[in-house]
């Protein structure tokens, strides 16, 4: 009897082990999130795309998507666990701002205040999150889900995020992963839709060099920045106001070890937490629904107008620019404002035609523009969605 009863102790008690496993709780959702996180993981080691972004979604999709049993407090959607601590964070809007705080300490608006005129190919790049908002107003989504999904178009994963919290906090996941995901292919999208839209003395055209920009003009561009953009849109504020205190303490001259701070550890350590948990939100029981497959398409739609917008707008600005003042619509892809990606691709495309022909430094105007833009675009969702 004490035999049997043994074996029968071990017999429930290895069942109920069993139960516990990932084994028994995997579902066919989780197995294609792992699948999905581990390409991630794959385009990040092996292709170098945006590796810093990739690796931590990539992983997070795999720890998000390890089935559980329910109640044990191990995910990161069941309060109490430490990944839903971590995920305050996202859903609060934390990360963003220090994000951009990070982002502003690191970025040179230099090419942008030498040739003020360069902002408006930023603003016109926004085209591609208004499109996207009005497509998916077409598509049956509220208003406020539309804004949300509207401001991938902008390629800027923090920006999407802090929206997405404020507007549609149930479809953060899917946003944020589109918005990530579309930021690490800006090499791959972009220069197909540059060679479509351009001709080749287009993209021969030399640019002026940038003039040079006084430390005082560097100083007092981050204050004029602030007040101009936040007066006009103050719901923008959480995002603006820590890029441009960065940039601040950058080019302050007196505050380097704060900006060394915020461009290195504090960006790296947000960064971890913001793509671990967000990689860990798309949890397949929540995640895979046939609205998250609507906001892939949605986010892919909106990136190709932003890109179509950027280089369009410079063709049409060129066409009241005299010679010798024209602007390469090479550039207009960067006013998309995946910092310093797009700007890059810009430099790429425009060697394969001149060698010689380096545009980077002019990208870069656009480009920061666009990190502007999109924060400002979030500004007015945000004011009249909310």
């Amino acid at each position: 009897m004490e035999h049997q009863s043994f074996l029968g102790f071990i017999t429930d008690h290895l069942g109920q082990f069993l139960g516990y496993t990932a084994f028994a709780n995997m579902t066919v959702g989780h197995l294609i999130m792992i699948a999905i996180g581990l390409i991630f993981i794959y385009l990040a080691i092996a292709k170098e795309y945006e590796p810093m972004l990739l690796v931590p979604i990539g992983f997070g999709i795999l720890v998000g998507n390890i089935a559980f049993f329910p109640g044990l407090k191990v995910g990161i959607y069941e309060s109490g666990s430490v990944l839903n601590y971590l995920y305050f964070g996202v859903l609060q809007g934390v990360y963003p701002p220090l994000i951009f705080l990070g982002i502003g300490a690191m970025t040179d608006f230099s090419a942008l205040i030498s040739n003020p005129k360069l902002i408006l190919i930023g603003a016109a790049a926004q085209l591609g999150i208004f499109g996207a908002y009005a497509l998916a107003l077409a598509l049956g989504f509220s208003p406020s889900e539309a804004g949300a999904i509207g401001i991938i178009g902008g390629a800027d994963g923090p920006t999407a995020i802090f929206l997405s919290s404020k507007l549609a906090p149930d479809l953060m996941g899917a946003i944020a992963i589109s918005a990530y995901s579309y930021m690490a292919l800006v090499p791959v999208i972009q220069p197909p839709i540059m060679r479509l839209l351009t001709s080749k003395k287009e993209r021969l055209i030399r640019m002026k060099p940038p003039r040079a920009v006084s430390k005082r003009e560097k100083a007092i561009f981050p204050i004029a920045g602030l007040l101009l953009t936040c007066f006009i849109v103050p719901t923008g504020l959480p995002l603006l106001g820590m890029l441009f205190f960065g940039n601040l303490l950058k080019e302050s001259g007196v505050t380097k070890r704060l900006a060394d701070t915020a461009k290195g550890p504090l960006i790296d350590i947000v960064t971890i937490l913001i793509g671990l948990t967000v990689g860990a939100s798309t949890q397949a029981t929540t995640f895979l629904t046939a609205k998250s497959v609507g906001i892939f398409a949605l986010g892919a739609a909106s990136f190709v107008v932003a890109t179509t917008g950027g280089v369009l707008f410079v063709k049409f600005l060129n066409l009241f620019l005299k010679e010798g003042n024209k602007i390469n619509p090479l550039i207009g892809n960067a006013g998309v404002s995946a910092v310093p990606d797009s700007a890059r691709v810009s430099q790429v495309v425009g060697l394969e035609y001149d060698k010689t022909n380096h545009l980077l430094m002019h990208a870069m105007g656009p480009n920061v523009a666009g990190v502007i833009g999109s924060a400002v675009a979030a500004g007015i969702l945000l004011s009249f969605l909310f």
